[in-house]
């Protein structure tokens, strides 16, 4: 019997030893899923910032950012560096709310984007900005697809863009390369809620709906970073 005993204590060590391991790996991925977390939105928070501080003859025109209803952005696009058959990227959106706040930011992913001879360089950062109704109700369903039930333009640049053909689109882009910024054309691209950064951004399954309306509270410092940003830039526009 002496030695079923010393059998029971082996695998009870080697399942403690277990246990272990798999709480540190788990450990582990939480540590970098939170870190990819609060770098796609500090840089998110980069790009917004250096739109907003443009020079306003080379930059959005003020009113892009004073009519917008949403804004999603998709930082550091890699060119070269995507799945074949399709471009894909990670972004980040908030949608204007009673009160003229603005939403807790709601992650997604980005499929089919083209990237065209106006956008420029290895790597870029994409803004798109969702000017009517029919385009921001698209986006708090979880898919939106750009140029197909909204229509879409590469966004204006300059204090006197605002009376060119591609105001009225639904949709405006631009692209941020090298230190400016560029009217981008992203038709085809199609972005679907990022469930699972959802999950570990606010611990829990949330719509996109329920995030965008302002039902959410602002998960972390960095997304606060985020929102507040977004919010400076419409009155930096504004004030010029």
């Amino acid at each position: 019997m002496k030695w079923q005993s010393t059998i029971g204590v082996l695998l009870l060590f080697f399942a403690t030893v277990g246990w272990s391991q798999t709480d540190q790996a788990t450990g582990a991925d939480q540590a970098e899923n939170n870190s990819a977390k609060s770098s796609e939105l500090q840089r998110a928070t980069e790009v917004i910032e250096h739109m907003s501080g443009t020079a306003p003859d080379k930059g959005v025109p003020k009113e892009v950012f004073e009519r917008a209803k949403c804004v999603s952005v998709i930082p550091k696009l890699i060119k070269g560096a995507f799945v074949i058959g399709g471009e894909h990227g990670t972004g980040v959106a908030t949608c204007r709310t009673t009160g003229n706040s603005w939403s807790a930011p709601a992650p997604f992913s980005v499929s089919g984007i083209s990237w065209g001879p106006q956008i420029g360089g290895k790597s870029t950062d994409l803004v798109m900005f969702i000017m009517n109704d029919q385009g921001m109700n698209d986006l708090l369903a979880g898919h939106l697809k750009v140029g197909a039930d909204v229509s879409a333009a590469a966004g204006p640049v300059g204090r006197q863009a605002s009376a060119e053909a591609g105001w009225k689109a639904g949709i405006l882009t631009y692209s941020g390369s090298k230190g400016a910024f560029v009217g981008a054309s992203l038709n085809g691209a199609e972005l679907h809620q990022d469930s699972h950064a959802t999950r570990d951004w606010y611990g829990k399954d949330v719509s996109f709906k329920d995030i965008l309306e302002g039902n959410e509270q602002v998960p972390n410092a960095q997304a606060r970073a985020f929102v507040n940003a977004v919010q400076n830039a419409k009155e930096t526009a504004q004030a010029h």
